[in-house]
Formats: structure tokens, C-alpha cells, sequence
């Protein structure tokens, strides 16, 4: 029973991963909200959980749609409708197509739950034979095994279809009994008919010369010539991201990528020059044909750096005075000591969001107003900060622009380029006298949003108030959730859940916990795949160590664990991540893994107290995944109070818990 609980958990983690990573390859949407799989994924963990100690049959209905989606969303990719909402930009082809947001996401939705609940109730009929923690600890070491599994084949880029087979093998040896050859046969074929559909499918894809995987996207890649100049374009997840053309060709025809070396450092060379964003290397090839003596180079995909190292027709990453990077902008600059006579952010805007966290992209923290003074205090005298990009809006130029003023102290040049885009190259020195504007910025208007921060880095959002297409979804998301859970219980889940009010809120709280540690770990040291697997793995072990703390010893009572768990958010509240920028990456490493796991610690401890002597195993397990698919929307409350204002929302839930816990019971006795 215990190998096959840590099979089935496995296969929930591992399955739920590679489900955010695909569906977010060929529906565009889904680069932009990929929360909402996280929320139908649990949804369905908690449906299937709920569904474990009444559902007689195994559940064949996971495979089946699961193969049914895949070759749904292969037959008929979905992009971005830029037309409607404009209060949230997104960067993308300007030629859309696909059902609207509110349609799709929905529909995504649901599909992730449906795919879900099937190695959930394997999971929980393991938990209906083992002791409450024991069951709980095999639960976490399946999920971190999962988390390792997915980490491992991102590192070395291994393409779908080997996480399309390594999921068909799971549910082979999980969902294929052996007692009967009837029973085997029937079984064999309801389960490998839609998965061998999904392996076809992913295999076509998989093996398509023109595409590769990143740990962030789907890379495409084509070359060709025009007008006798080789250009190679590349497509992350379906949408046009970049092209490596030569320098001379770039500035003839866009002299625009050229204005930054105008308007800095009095019109010379700039010696040492840091480009963030180098992507495929073609911002690089222009500062070396600008004259500078030494490039580093930060770019955060490594498969997209690669592809420039080996077909860049300038070969720039090969030139000795440049020194390629593979990480965050943000955290590189928060390690160098180094001094730059230009820094450049050279359209760093990326397609996806950081796994976990609702509305946080790779590139939030590069646009902040501390970015932009870290950027400033890493200037030689003379220097300049210089970046450019399509905008859209703008208003999204004038805010970059306020930013800019706000951080160096005086205005900024603004170099629009007529076109429905919005380009634009934003320029500052370190002094006034470092710049030499041709068109001087003409100041904030009365729409001109404030500087986004640290706490609340959403460049993209013109309001201060969350956009409508997001909370019409959400709200679909809730009331999904709501039939979902009333059909799988037989309208007896909520009357099963009832008693077990206080772990449906103890649930909703971690989930908070856990966005604030991924998006707290993201600006101390970067929004990279690695890191994001890190502090996931990281928050599963501090779980499993607060379940083997309570197994193995005699832990405070419950009262005394919601004082412990009151001053790590306190502690969370009063050294706010901005504090521990400051600190050295080492010292700052271990202040923030006692901050951060503090509270989430303690938490779990509170839980596992709770959880070990509750009489319906299921349904109070079933509550706190349902909880978390609650936290998970109340994670969008960020945009409005910033991602600091969350653990506000997290003690009111904890309160709310602790006022809930059952009076006078053995767990609560500790």
C-alpha cells in the first residue's frame, strides 16, 4: 500500500506540472494564467479525494479525457484576443485567434480538475488504509518525487513525450489489475486507447526538427533570407518572440537599437556594457558593433541563448569580449559589484509567469522602481540606463518614464517610433549631464499610473483596481468548484466537510504561505525554473519535517503552534523581503529560509495535530486541498495590496481556524 501511495502521489505532482507546462505551450491564455490549471488541479485533487471512500470502480475517466484534451488542444492551438480588456497588456502576435478568455480558461479549467480527481481517489483510498501521518508522509515523498521527476527532465530539456510516457507507465501500473485476465484486458484497453493517442501526439510533437523545449516555453525556430540578409525567427509557445539578424542589417533597417549608444555617454563607446534580455544574442552584436570593449550578457532562457550561440549570424555570444549569463537581471545585479557605462534592458518580456505564483511574470522585478535604482547604483561615473521595447500603450511608456525620473532624479529622453505598436527607447543617465535627449520626455499626465514596486510589480496593469476578465473568471473558477464538489460528494461532501471548517481555512492560508515564499524567493534571487523548483521542493520538505516532528515527538499544543505560527508571520510582516536585499547572497539565503519556512513550518505542524485524530480521513483531507484552491483565488487579491498585503489575508484565515478547531479533542490536547 505504501509504494502505492507514493505511485499514485507522484503521478498527481508530476501529471499537474507537466499539464501547466504543455497547456501553457498551445493556449496562449494559459502562459499569462497559469493558476488557473494550479486551481482546477486542485479542485480535482480535492474532488477526487472526497470521491476516494464511495467510488467503487477505478477511475478511467482521468485518462480519458486526459487523452481526449491533448489531442483537442493539438488539433487546434488557442492565442491570446488582445481585442476587449486593455487595463492588462499582453505581449503577443497581433494576429489572434481562439475562443475568448473567459471561455477557454474555464473550459481548461475543469478538464485539469477531471484529470486530476483520478490519481487523487488512488491516493485517498491509500489514505482509507494507513494512519492519518503515516499516509501523509507517504502523500509528500510521492509529491516530491514528482516535483524531482518533472525538475530533472527540464533540465535537460527532454520534450513532452517523455512526460507523456512516464505518465501512461503510472496509471499502466496503478490502474491495470492483475487478479483477472478479463478484468486486465478491459482495464488495459480503456486506459492505453486515449493515452497512446496523447504519446502519438506528443511524439509528432516531439520530433518536429523546427521545435525544441526550454523550461520555460515550446521554441520553434525558421531561417531564411530577405533581401540577401540571413534572419532566423523564433516562436515561443506559438507566439513570434525574436530575430536574430546581423547588426549592420538591424540598424539600417530599425536605427532605433542604435539611439541608446546616441543619447549615453555623450555619443561614446561605452567600455563595459551590461544587456539584460540578450536573448539570441542580436542586442549583444550591436553594443560590440557600438564599440564597447567587454558585454555581459544575462539571459534567463538557456535554450534561447544556446540557439543564438550556434546560429547567430553575427556569432556574438563566441566574441571573447563578451561574457554570456544564464539567470534573472534582478538577481545578477544583486550579486555583481561590477560598474557598467551602460545598462540596457533590451525587451526582456516574457510569455509566461513564474510556476505558483498568480500574476508575477520573469521579467516583473526588472521594471520596479528598486530595480531601476539598483540598476543606477551599478553605474560608473557617465553611465546610463537605457531600454526599449513594443509597448502598446502610452501610458505604460510615460509610467516607465515616471519611473525612471522618480529613481535618477531627473527626466529622462524618450525616443518614440511612429508605428501602432508603441516602440519607444527610454534613456537616463546617471546625471543629467550623462544624456543627450533629442526629444526630452514631456512629463507625467493625469493617467500616467505610479512606479510599479517591489510589493507590487505589475507593470502591466493600468488600474489599481483587478481587471474584469479576471474576476469573471475567478468567479466561473468558485462556482465550478461549487457543483463540482456537490456532484462528486452525492450531496453529502459538504455535510462530510462540515466539521473540518477550521482545515478548509488551514489549507486557503498555506497556499498564501506558499505564493509568498515563491514570489519572496523569485526578487531575492530571481524568477528562474531552478529557483521556482527549489522553493517548491523546499516548502514540500518543511512539510514532511513538521509531519515527522509530530510523529516522532511530543510537539507544544495547538495554542502554543498558532503563537508560533502568529510570530513567524509577524517576523515575515516586520523584515520584509526589500530588507533582505541588502544582505549578502549567503547570509541572505539563510535569513530567508527561517523567515519563510517559519510560519509554513508551523502551520503544518497545526495541520498534522488536526488531521492525525479527525474520523472521516478523507473528507478533512479533501477540505484543506479545497481551501487551497480558495487561497489560490485570494491570491489575486495581490494586485491591489501587494504581495506583502497577502499575509494579512493569510493571519485572518489562520484566526479564523483557530477559532474553528474543535474544543476540548485530543489534537487539540497536542
Amino acid at each position: 500500500m505504501k509504494p502505492r501511495l507514493v505511485m499514485a502521489s507522484a503521478l498527481m505532482l508530476f501529471l499537474e506540472l507537466a499539464l501547466i507546462r504543455w497547456t501553457g505551450s498551445n493556449v496562449v491564455h494559459l502562459s499569462y494564467f497559469s493558476n488557473f490549471v494550479l486551481l482546477g488541479s486542485f479542485l480535482g485533487i480535492g474532488i477526487g479525494i472526497l470521491r476516494s471512500g464511495r467510488a467503487k470502480r477505478l477511475p478511467f475517466y482521468s485518462p480519458i479525457v486526459l487523452g481526449v484534451l491533448v489531442a483537442v488542444i493539438a488539433w487546434k492551438p488557442v492565442t491570446v484576443n488582445r481585442g476587449g480588456d486593455s487595463s492588462v497588456i499582453y505581449f503577443t502576435s497581433l494576429n489572434t485567434t481562439g475562443p475568448p478568455t473567459w471561455v477557454i480558461l474555464p473550459v481548461i479549467f475543469v478538464a485539469a480538475a477531471v484529470v486530476l480527481a483520478g490519481p487523487a481517489e488512488l491516493v485517498g483510498r491509500c489514505f482509507g488504509e494507513l494512519p492519518r501521518l503515516t499516509a501523509y508522509r507517504y502523500d509528500l515523498i510521492g509529491s516530491l518525487i514528482g516535483i524531482l521527476a518533472f525538475t530533472g527532465l527540464s533540465f535537460v530539456g527532454a520534450p513532452p513525450i517523455w512526460w507523456g510516457v512516464i505518465v501512461t507507465l503510472l496509471f499502466a501500473v496503478l490502474m491495470v489489475p492483475q487478479q483477472k485476465l478479463t478484468a486486465t484486458a478491459l482495464s488495459a484497453a480503456l486506459v492505453a486507447a486515449p493515452l497512446l493517442v496523447m504519446v502519438g501526439v506528443l511524439f509528432h510533437e516531439s520530433t518536429r526538427p523546427e521545435n525544441s523545449w526550454s523550461p520555460y516555453y515550446k521554441v520553434q525556430t525558421q531561417g531564411f533570407e530577405w533581401q540577401g540578409v540571413p534572419l532566423l525567427t523564433i516562436t515561443v509557445n506559438g507566439v513570434p518572440h525574436q530575430q536574430a539578424i546581423p547588426a549592420e542589417s538591424r540598424l539600417q533597417w530599425e536605427p532605433q537599437y542604435g539611439l541608446p549608444y546616441e543619447r549615453a555617454n555623450a555619443g561614446k563607446a561605452p567600455k563595459n556594457v551590461l544587456i539584460i534580455g540578450a536573448g539570441s544574442g542580436s542586442d549583444v552584436a550591436i553594443a560590440l558593433k557600438k564599440g564597447a570593449q567587454h558585454v555581459d550578457a544575462v539571459e534567463i532562457d538557456p535554450r534561447i541563448r544556446d540557439i543564438g550561440k550556434a546560429k547567430h549570424p553575427d556569432h556574438p555570444y563566441q566574441d571573447p569580449r563578451v561574457t554570456s549569463h544564464i539567470d534573472d537581471g534582478r538577481a545578477f545585479l544583486s550579486r555583481t559589484d561590477k560598474k557598467y557605462d551602460l545598462i540596457m534592458l533590451a525587451l526582456p518580456d516574457s510569455l509566461t509567469l513564474v510556476n505558483g505564483a498568480s500574476s508575477l511574470r520573469l521579467e516583473s522585478y526588472l521594471f520596479t522602481l528598486q530595480a531601476f535604482e539598483s540598476a543606477k547604483e551599478h553605474l560608473a561615473p557617465g553611465g546610463a540606463f537605457a531600454m526599449y521595447n513594443y509597448y502598446r500603450e502610452t501610458w505604460l511608456i510615460d509610467r516607465l518614464a515616471l519611473t525612471a525620473e522618480k529613481a535618477f532624479g531627473h527626466k529622462p529622453c524618450v525616443d518614440k517610433v511612429g508605428d501602432d505598436l508603441q516602440q519607444a527607447v527610454v534613456t537616463v543617465g546617471l546625471t543629467e549631464a550623462d544624456q543627450t535627449c533629442g526629444t526630452a520626455w514631456a512629463g507625467k499626465t493625469e493617467i500616467t499610473p505610479p512606479p510599479a514596486t517591489d510589493n507590487r510589480p505589475f507593470l502591466y496593469l493600468f488600474t489599481d483596481r483587478i481587471p474584469s476578465l479576471y474576476l469573471v473568471t475567478l468567479g466561473l473558477v468558485l462556482v465550478a468548484g461549487l457543483i463540482g464538489v456537490g456532484i462528486a460528494g452525492g450531496g453529502s461532501s459538504y455535510r462530510r466537510m462540515r466539521p473540518y471548517a477550521d482545515l478548509f481555512l488551514l489549507g486557503a492560508g498555506f497556499m498564501l504561505l506558499e505564493t509568498k515564499s515563491i514570489t519572496g524567493f523569485a526578487l531575492l534571487f530571481g524568477t528562474t525554473w531552478v529557483v521556482n523548483a527549489i522553493v517548491f521542493a523546499g516548502v514540500l520538505i518543511a512539510v514532511l519535517a513538521a509531519v515527522e516532528v509530530t510523529r516522532r515527538f511530543k510537539t507544544p499544543p495547538v495554542k502554543a503552534m498558532y503563537v508560533i505560527l502568529a510570530a513567524g508571520l509577524l517576523l515575515s510582516w516586520v523584515f520584509p523581503d526589500s530588507w533582505l536585499l541588502s544582505m549578502p547572497v549567503g547570509l541572505r539565503a539563510l535569513v530567508a529560509v527561517v523567515i519563510a519556512f517559519m510560519p509554513i513550518f508551523a502551520a503544518n505542524v497545526i495541520f498534522a495535530k488536526r488531521f492525525s485524530d479527525t474520523a472521516d480521513g478523507t473528507a478533512s483531507f479533501g477540505a484543506n486541498l479545497l481551501g487551497a484552491m480558495l487561497g489560490g483565488c485570494l491570491e489575486y487579491a495581490a494586485l491591489l495590496i501587494g504581495f506583502d498585503g497577502l499575509l494579512i489575508i493569510a493571519a485572518l484565515l489562520y484566526v479564523g481556524a483557530f477559532l474553528l478547531r474543535p474544543k476540548g479533542s485530543p489534537a487539540v490536547a497536542g
